[in-house]
């Protein structure tokens, strides 16, 4: 009779989720995917449905649109750029997606790697007045985290508020003894979607991998360099760490401290007070137009996928794409290959050594049919490369925090700066050059002629490309 009852149970489960599948799911290749899933792999195919499988964007578990309409207004107008010219269409879209608007009079200085990066934080940090806003996916302990430690109880001293954000997950070995000494010392500090039994299946997925800081609305930081020790001592393993982070001033920063007001609400349910704009407006004859835009599982749409197909569908000349995660849905793929074989100056610059392995046969999986259409792919071959820029036509450029993977675009909280500015645009460009000239060539005839081994690892690791 038990038996008969927990059949029963379970018959109910599989086909009420049989239903939701049918209805709510995006892609067939997927929905058919998970419906052979539950139907061959008892209880567990189940299971990884409910904790990777739900298309979170009809089923909205967190809702941050409540938490949209508790922020404050963002730019005064008459520092908001114009949409129009050759980028009306892409700043309509960010526009529609993120309800930001390009903005005017913006001071941008790109820092590479550790020492510069963090250099400029704390000198930020310690000019802190009023208040200090922070958002990292990964927040490490180690000398870093010692030193802010150090900085937040002098700047609380000084009556600065601080306020703090941690994914729950990739800042999950953050001890509690760390976080007990915040809060002593008084410092705000909430985790993103921490680990929890009752809401395990509802949120693991779902990752906040921003990385932000805003100082008394003033100076910003993001990009894709997290709080950990291994962006100044290298790692055991992988050696030298490599990576891109922007220091912005100007009207655009109060665009991702509105970013950042929005996880707030989310993790503490409070509205933070209106931020009265104090930042420090560049000449109108060096200024640089900048554009945030965000994106995460609860909006309607994957903005920053569409933001890179847009990009990458109006390069003309050139395209140049740093990252360590390149694995292109459909659409992706068809634009890059469309791209380059229609002339565009296609080129990918991915790291050689990797962090995780099975994600690096994934992104090896895609690099045959590239290099067919005429797409040259670079190995990065010193340490680990995880900067997250796209460079195109000398005038337009994003940095930031998504990767060119579906976990960037459909399952984590992400935000990129997209700059149109001359200058910018061909700063990346040399940077992308310099670092092709050590990295290593991929040759089509020679790659194809790779062992069926490495073909079927990149084939195992291609079928788990939706979950990584």
């Amino acid at each position: 009779m038990l038996i008969a009852i927990l059949l029963l149970i379970y018959f109910i489960i599989a086909v009420s989720i049989v239903i939701s599948v049918l209805i709510n799911g995006v892609k067939p290749s997927k929905s058919l995917a998970w419906l052979l899933a539950i139907f061959t792999v008892p209880v567990g195919g189940i299971l990884l449905y409910l904790i990777l499988g739900r298309n979170r964007r009809k089923n909205k578990v967190i809702q941050l649109q409540n938490a949209k309409s508790l922020v404050p207004p963002l730019t005064p107008a008459d520092l908001s750029y114009p949409i129009n010219g050759q980028f009306r269409n892409l700043m309509t879209l960010v526009y529609e997606n993120s309800k930001l608007l390009p903005t005017r009079r913006n001071k941008l200085q790109l820092l590479k790697d550790g020492k510069s990066t963090f250099e400029a934080i704390f000198e930020a940090l310690e000019s802190a007045e009023k208040q200090i806003h922070l958002l990292y996916y990964i927040f490490e302990e180690g000398e870093l985290a010692d030193r802010l430690l150090s900085l937040f109880e002098q700047k609380i001293k000084q009556g600065v508020q601080v306020r703090m954000i941690y994914d729950g997950i990739g800042s999950f070995s953050l001890s509690k003894k760390y976080i007990k000494k915040l809060i002593s010392m008084g410092v705000e500090v909430y985790p993103f979607l921490p680990f929890k039994f009752g809401r395990f299946l509802s949120s693991l997925n779902y990752r906040n991998h921003r990385k932000i800081i805003v100082v008394d609305g003033k100076i910003a930081f993001t990009g894709g360099i997290n709080i950990s020790d291994k962006y100044l001592k290298g790692d055991p393993e992988l050696g030298n760490w490599h990576d891109m982070h922007l220091r912005l001033e100007g009207p655009a920063t109060c665009h991702l401290n509105y970013i950042f007001a929005m996880d707030w609400n989310l993790v503490s349910q409070i509205a933070l007070p209106p931020l009265i704009p104090s930042y420090n407006l560049v000449d109108e004859a060096d200024e640089t137009i900048t554009q945030i835009v965000s994106g995460g599982p609860d909006d309607d749409f994957p903005a920053l996928e569409q933001v890179y197909f847009s990009i990458i569908n109006r390069a003309r000349d050139y395209l140049y794409i740093t990252n360590p995660y390149i694995i292109p849905g459909h659409a992706l793929m068809q634009a890059l290959q469309t791209a380059a074989l229609s002339g565009v100056d296609v080129r990918l610059m991915v790291s050689e050594n990797a962090d995780n392995t099975i994600v690096s046969w994934c992104v090896r999986s895609y690099f045959e049919p590239l290099l067919k259409t005429g797409v040259k792919i670079y190995l990065f071959p010193d340490g680990f490369l995880h900067s997250k820029i796209l460079v195109s036509d000398d005038n337009i450029a994003t940095i930031g925090t998504a990767n060119l993977d579906d976990r960037s675009f459909e399952q984590n909280y992400e935000v990129n700066a997209i700059i149109y500015d001359q200058h910018f645009a061909t700063l990346l460009k040399k940077d992308f050059l310099e670092d092709s000239r050590i990295s290593r060539v991929l040759d089509y005839e020679t790659h194809v002629q790779r062992s069926w081994g490495e073909r079927l690892k990149e084939g195992f690791g291609k079928v788990f490309s939706p979950v990584l």
